[in-house]
């Protein structure tokens, strides 16, 4: 069955600054769980908790970029690059460069706070 978005969603975002997470798909917007699919804008210096969430996470850089860290390294994504990272993998997201950073991510299955199991949970 279609579904037309007339506008998304905004969620309160975890992290340092005052992130804005405008969601299209997912559980609060279109009240599906398979998946969500958000345009993000974060400012410079914004990080959020680490976290070990229980979805793949796919990020595309529209604007800046971000630095993800994972166990055992650190990833700079830049504007048109896209990074994917697994379920249960331990990441954490940031933008400590200038200007900030504006992407959207896709979750699969759909962003829950009972899935993404931040570090301070």
């Amino acid at each position: 069955m279609a579904q037309i978005i007339k506008a998304p969603s905004v969620i309160k975002a975890a992290g340092t600054k005052n992130k804005i997470i405008n969601e299209y798909f997912g559980r609060v917007n279109s009240k599906t769980s398979a998946v969500s699919i958000a345009h993000m804008k974060s400012p410079e210096g914004w990080v959020e908790p680490g976290q070990c969430p229980e979805f793949d996470e796919y990020t595309l850089v529209l604007k800046g970029k971000l630095k993800i860290a994972v166990k055992d390294k650190e990833y700079i994504v830049s504007e048109g690059e896209a990074i994917m990272t697994g379920q249960k993998e331990w990441v954490q997201y940031s933008t400590p460069f200038s200007g900030g950073a504006e992407y959207i991510a896709v979750c699969l299955p759909a962003f829950s706070p009972d899935l993404v199991k931040r570090d301070s949970d």
